[in-house]
């Protein structure tokens, strides 16, 4: 995508996103009180995949192996990744270079899926494109040379050890100014005629940059098409929030799943990763794509980087920090259950279980702090736990919190993000299936720590 319209993009959503805070005259020594939230543990939602990015050597150099623990681990100061997203290279010769943290991640009990930017050149005509002359299509004679071409990534993962959850047709086939462009009609043609031959692995489409449905439509309408795609995936960049939801993936979609494949939020500025209130912003979104959206993966852009999870020192960020009270806890196979979505003008929660846990994600972007409530039901536990990053803590525990009569009440700091869990004693209980079929680490969650093309694909040079 154009690094100017997405840095418009971003500082757009910064507006908005910090316009209720401007408002806001309640001063920091102020509590203010909350509706209750209303956990209902047999009010299932989707499964959750899980929550993590991507690794891009060919572009910006490959994770070290002390920077894959810290990403895929689950100990303290690791993110506890358990998605991690690869290139398919046109140049099979760099195939190589996506395979040892791709195997790394897979040990650490992630799950991996790969996404195209380009076929190989002998695949590629340029076309006229509103007047872009230069721009990329693939040749409609070569749709089942792709089709093995994925494939053969597929097979020759899998031969160095890493079986790919699931493979991409195309990234933002779009917004493809420098790489391959995909028309809708385009897209529909190959799920229904070559994507059935992609084997020993999910097939995964549109990864529209946008999350614009005229991409995913076709393919829901067409049932050919749709049996063929097993995950529909979507970026959200400069999305809103009201079209978070998919009523025609909910009316069409059974048995498929629903992935936020990329993106970076609120901005890419350089060197952002640590600014505060800022990187609040992450875990606000993360929340939004669950409730809001019904994702079942988040995963950001590149893993490492000034303004990522991880920054380039290999150290975790205020934004990291943010996406690891989702991607600590909530683990591949628990499942999102109802609960009291904003139960104050600043307050936003999501529930999930799993393991015999119940995992609650609070989000206070107030200038003050709250009391918040917090009524179980269909479950009971006997005490809570709980870790916050605020302005000055990074996923601290905090003291045990008991519950009484099936609830509990927490103060929620200001401009803060707080994670809750507890081990379930009755009622609506469930164990978290494994999705990966590997280690699936035990979770310690003693994290201790006082522009999107970036150019996100400018394949002529590194990116930045």
């Amino acid at each position: 995508m154009n690094l100017r319209f997405k840095r418009t993009i971003s500082v757009v959503l910064a507006c908005l996103t910090a316009l209720p805070l401007m408002l806001t005259v309640q001063t920091p020594a102020q509590v203010s009180a909350a509706s209750d939230v209303t956990v209902n543990l047999s009010a299932e939602k989707q499964v959750i995949r899980g929550f993590g990015g991507i690794n891009h050597p060919v572009w910006i150099g490959d994770l070290t192996a002390a920077q894959r623990e810290t990403a895929f681990g689950n100990g303290t100061n690791q993110l506890g990744f358990s998605v991690l997203r690869i290139s398919v290279d046109p140049d099979r010769n760099n195939w190589s270079r996506e395979v040892a943290t791709a195997k790394r991640a897979i040990e650490k009990g992630a799950i991996v899926f790969a996404s195209p930017w380009n076929p190989p050149s002998d695949m590629v005509e340029t076309f006229n494109r509103n007047g872009d002359t230069n721009a990329k299509r693939l040749k409609y004679d070569k749709y089942a040379a792709y089709a093995q071409h994925l494939n053969d990534f597929v097979t020759y993962m899998k031969n160095n050890g890493v079986n790919l959850y699931a493979i991409s047709v195309q990234n933002e086939p779009d917004y493809a100014h420098d790489w391959t462009w995909w028309t809708p009609q385009e897209m529909l043609r190959f799920m229904k005629e070559n994507a059935g031959s992609i084997n020993n692995t999910k097939v995964m489409a549109p990864e529209s940059f946008q999350y614009l449905k005229n991409m995913s439509d076709p393919i829901l309408n067409d049932p050919q098409a749709l049996a063929n795609m097993d995950i529909l995936g979507a970026h959200t960049y400069g999305t809103q929030f009201s079209n978070f939801p998919y009523p025609l993936f909910k009316q069409k979609g059974a048995g498929k799943e629903l992935w936020m494949t990329e993106v970076y939020y609120p901005n890419s500025d350089s060197n952002s990763a640590d600014r505060w209130p800022e990187a609040l912003d992450v875990s606000y979104h993360m929340h939004q794509s669950m409730v809001e959206a019904d994702f079942q993966a988040y995963v950001w852009w590149y893993i490492r980087r000034q303004y990522g999870p991880m920054k380039e020192d290999g150290t975790i960020s205020k934004r990291g920090y943010n996406m690891a009270h989702f991607s600590k806890f909530v683990r591949p196979g628990y499942v999102r259950v109802d609960a009291t979505k904003n139960p104050d003008t600043n307050t936003f929660v999501s529930a999930y279980k799993g393991d015999n846990k119940i995992v609650i994600v609070a989000i206070n972007r107030g200038t003050s702090a709250a009391n918040q409530k917090f009524v179980l039901q269909n479950g009971n536990a006997s005490t809570v736990s709980s870790w916050v990053t605020d302005v000055s803590r990074n996923l601290q525990a905090g003291s045990s919190i008991s519950v009484t009569n099936k609830a509990f009440t927490a103060q929620l700091p200001p401009q803060s993000v707080t994670t809750f869990v507890a081990n379930l004693t009755g009622g609506s209980i469930t164990s978290s299936t494994d999705v990966t079929g590997s280690e699936n680490e035990s979770i310690d969650p003693g994290i201790t720590d006082s522009s999107y093309i970036d150019s996100e694909a400018n394949t002529d040079a590194v990116i930045q």
